[in-house]
């Protein structure tokens, strides 16, 4: 298949040029979050010690990694050939952003902001405010034609 994005002469030269160099990227940004460690101070030790801290994976950290910005990685997903290397990659970050949310530990009310934002979840709230939730009842008017008596005679 012809790299549909080498043919456009025009605006700034692609990122990348087929999925597998992006997918590169993708899984050295998720391995990196995985890996994670950060250093603290261990009194009893008197040292510095490097601990596991796993970072949460973003769109904007994914993007980032990528070196562009979260909108131009949404318009990659645009491109046919970059689709299921970009929907791989959503569905991954937004996994993580779910279990988060149900974590007591990990639970922010930026996961749901994020989850709002980034993979188009929302909020439903029904309210019934004519019945109560009882059934509604409903009546049925009959029109019929009919003559006035003094028109008939």
């Amino acid at each position: 298949m012809p790299d549909k994005i080498s043919k456009n002469p025009v605006g700034r030269p692609p990122f990348y040029k087929t999925p597998e160099d992006m997918q590169i990227i993708i899984d050295e940004y998720f391995q990196w979050c995985e890996d994670r460690a950060v250093k603290i101070w261990d009194d009893t030790k008197k040292t510095e010690i490097m601990i596991s801290s796993p970072a949460p994976y973003t769109m904007s950290g994914l993007a980032r990694r990528l070196g562009m910005s979260r909108r131009t990685l949404v318009d990659y997903a645009n491109k046919d050939e970059f689709l299921l290397t970009i929907k791989e990659a959503r569905n991954r970050v937004e996994e993580d952003v779910e279990s988060r949310m149900n974590e007591k530990h990990t639970f922010t009310p930026g996961l749901i902001f994020n989850a709002k934002n980034n993979f188009d979840w929302k909020d439903k709230n029904e309210t019934d405010i004519t019945s109560l939730g009882e059934k509604i009842e409903t009546n049925t008017i009959v029109f019929s034609d009919f003559k006035n008596d003094s028109e008939s005679k």
